[in-house]
């Protein structure tokens, strides 16, 4: 019976592909300076009336959220820190005092979505715990099943196992620079979805993050890093945190958080009618940062002393540069660093 089942999950989970956070590869640099003073004409930030996100009547994460960490592989701590600090500023609670536009100012348009009920995303989230996966468990180079597989392994590891929490929980898999992921670098960055009970045990939503510090950082941590065919006349920005594929990895991991939070079973905010190819409220702003984005603008972002570009700042005055998402409100992308 459990090979049965095993195989049906498996059609399922062909038949429905995971969220996937990709990127475009917008023709310019940041738009910093009097060169990016856009005009009314040009504040293109995403918007349209053409953009139909529903909500499709499933839940969203309403109620305390924690966050579980599953470091595969060999991170370094310098690494780790970065992402980390990233995860304890979403919530007020836990970034301690932070000057505007903050990480937890930029949760603040995810938690305008709402359940059935009228209850929003919380802006309660918990880094509850971490598990380290350093023996690669299910070897470095992974499937999509292979991420699931990960996640049984921590909550039924001997020791140092996660909590099974079902209610609250979100499950965060980030693998190590030197681990290939199915489909990575040539069609995504990242991705979200559930386990099957057939293979963890439990219904748990979860988000698969590879690292892009050797792998194609041209691809996933744009944009520190550029696409060869776009030239020299479009330069990088400078990450914020010295790391190019870790502060690229900062956004996609803002990406499938936004997403998590709002569709965690993948039958509530999203635009299209087809639950297997959801365009998601992150998709909708891939490559917006700032005000003007869109368009093949990254948008206006800011620039610290040392030449290098954020547009949020977090705990122990870290600054990420992390991608707008949708507003339900203002029906265009939004984010805390907008310039009106």
């Amino acid at each position: 019976m459990a090979r049965i089942h095993l195989l049906l999950s498996s059609l399922v989970l062909l038949l429905s592909v995971p969220s996937e956070a990709w990127r475009p590869w917008p023709n310019s640099t940041t738009t910093t300076g009097d060169a990016a003073a856009f005009t009314e004409s040009k504040r293109y930030e995403g918007s349209s009336e053409f953009v139909d996100l529903k909500y499709h009547m499933g839940p969203v994460l309403s109620s305390q959220i924690n966050i579980y960490t599953i470091w595969y592989g060999a991170w370094p701590l310098r690494h780790r820190s970065v992402i980390k600090d990233f995860l304890l500023s979403l919530s007020p609670s836990t970034g301690g005092a932070v000057s505007s536009p903050s990480v937890s100012d930029w949760w603040r348009t995810v938690r305008l979505y709402t359940d059935q009920t009228g209850a929003n995303v919380s802006g309660n989230v918990n880094v509850a715990s971490e598990h380290f996966d350093v023996g690669y468990s299910q070897g470095k180079s992974l499937t999509r099943l292979s991420v699931q597989r990960i996640i049984r392994e921590a909550v039924k590891a001997s020791k140092g196992a996660l909590p099974v929490d079902p209610k609250n929980g979100i499950y965060l898999v980030l693998t190590a620079e030197d681990v290939r992921m199915q489909d990575f670098c040539r069609a995504v960055c990242g991705f979200h979805y559930f386990t099957f009970p057939s293979i963890v045990g439990y219904t748990l939503p979860y988000a698969w993050i590879g690292s892009s510090t050797v792998q194609c950082p041209e691809v996933c941590a744009y944009p520190f890093a550029i696409p060869s065919y776009m030239g020299r006349s479009s330069g990088p920005m400078h990450p914020p945190n010295g790391a190019v594929g870790i502060d690229g990895m900062v956004s996609v991991v803002a990406h499938e958080l936004a997403e998590l939070a709002s569709n965690p079973l993948v039958n509530a905010w999203y635009a299209g009618e087809d639950p297997t190819s959801p365009t998601e409220i992150a998709d909708l702003c891939e490559g917006v940062y700032g005000t003007g984005g869109g368009g093949g603008y990254t948008g206006r972002v800011m620039v610290d002393g040392r030449g290098r570009h954020y547009n949020v700042n977090g705990r122990g005055g870290r600054k990420f540069l992390v991608q707008w998402v949708w507003s339900p409100v203002k029906k265009a992308c939004s984010g805390p660093n907008a310039l009106d």
